[in-house]
């Protein structure tokens, strides 16, 4: 949910912002990319270093004229974010200081928030004990940022697909009265389109999609250098278009859904199949192996080569590739980022999607745009569910 920054706390908020973004800036690209005047911009900037907010670095490099001086956050101000990502299977967490750097490493939770009834609970269970672990005080956390898979409205903390609550308020207004902390929630999709903006393959372009590979098949689309939403905030369901060669029904209660040839958790049911069978495959071992989540095991085995499971990878890209030529068509996009969880695939998911475009696109068309592997791949997710703090504070 969006907090309402009073006037006065904006620039210093667009200023945290930024440095956050692009860690050091100077005075005067501060004041251009704020619109604020030079002298505003160093009035309150100085008022940041006396908060011990922002700190000084130095001069910038030689270019051949004066040095600006330079700044950058501070990482020792002791106020830290904590970001959460969460899928349909395992949940997790991350404690960041304002400098985005770890300060509580990943802890997981192996959470179904399609079946637990008790899913809330165990989320507000498991948020608090990082917490006690982190050792740091709950006035020192700027607040909680969630990302999770379904239909969410950003605005307001909506999800309508997963976790309702004992009460029946929207989840961010029940977890924010319950934790105590700003609670702030938007789509996974959507966060690890804002990470590969900000951090990724997509930053400083205009026209992007990103496409999600995890348990579910995601999409956020960057037009004209911004995340698009739509009208009501749930753009980017590309996985329910009826693309599917079967008629299996879909989690979203539609049958023919792309995502049913897609997900990674219908490639590791596939998998599954083809093993009980008889079929010979590494995953065969891999799948005893209790400590990882199958989809985990599946990538695995395909990061090795191992010839079932790139079979298997290789008809779910190629679905993937017929629905992304459509999305040309309709978008014509500068690139396409493969990101999420199933990134870790690397390269072997290029030739099949690839292959898709080439048989079902237009080619003057499809030159236009180029298709990269995200680098942030896992972190996507918790570094936007930060980012999400940072866009709506005030830093008082």
């Amino acid at each position: 949910m969006s907090v309402k920054i009073e006037k006065g706390q904006r620039l210093r908020a667009d200023i945290i912002k930024h440095l956050y973004y692009r860690k050091t800036l100077s005075l005067a690209a501060l004041s251009k990319l704020t619109q604020r005047s030079l002298p505003l911009v160093t009035t309150t900037v100085n008022s940041l270093i006396a908060d011990k907010y922002i700190k000084e670095k130095g001069l910038a490099p030689s270019t051949g004229g004066r040095r600006p001086l330079m700044f950058l956050l501070n990482p020792a101000k002791q106020k830290y974010i904590v970001a959460v990502a969460m899928d349909q299977l395992i949940t997790r967490l991350v404690i960041y200081n304002l400098a985005n750097e770890v300060v509580l490493p990943i802890q997981l939770l192996d959470l179904n928030i399609n079946e637990d009834e008790k899913s809330v609970s165990k989320l507000i269970t498991f948020i608090n004990n990082s917490i006690q672990k982190s050792g740091f005080d709950k006035k020192s956390l700027i607040g909680i940022g969630i990302g999770m898979p379904g239909l969410v409205n950003a605005e307001k903390g909506i999800n309508n697909s997963h976790l309702p609550t004992p009460t029946g308020q929207h989840l961010g207004d029940y977890l924010m009265d319950t934790l105590g902390l700003p609670i702030f929630i938007d789509n996974d999709s959507s966060l690890i389109t804002l990470a590969e903006l900000h951090f990724g393959k997509a930053e400083g372009m205009q026209d992007v999609l990103v496409v999600n590979v995890g348990w579910g098949t995601g999409l956020g689309m960057i037009i004209n250098g911004k995340l698009y939403r739509g009208s009501t905030g749930y753009a980017g369901e590309f996985s329910h278009i009826p693309l599917s060669k079967s008629d299996n029904l879909c989690s979203c209660g539609k049958r023919g859904c792309l995502e049913v040839d897609t997900s990674l958790l219908v490639m590791v049911e596939k998998a599954k199949a083809a093993l009980a069978v008889g079929d010979e495959s590494s995953m065969k071992k891999l799948f005893k192996d209790s400590s990882k989540h199958y989809g985990d095991h599946f990538l695995d085995a395909v990061v090795k080569q191992d010839p079932l499971a790139i079979s298997i990878l290789s008809d779910a890209c190629f679905q993937l590739g017929k629905g992304l030529a459509t999305l040309i068509h309709i978008l014509n996009p500068k690139r396409i980022v493969l990101s999420g969880r199933g990134a870790r695939a690397g390269k072997m998911l290029l030739p099949a999607i690839q292959q898709a475009i080439n048989e079902f696109c237009i080619p003057r068309i499809a030159d236009q745009t180029s298709i990269v592997l995200s680098t942030l791949a896992d972190n996507a997710e918790l570094l936007a569910a930060a980012s999400l703090v940072i866009e709506n504070s005030q830093f008082e």
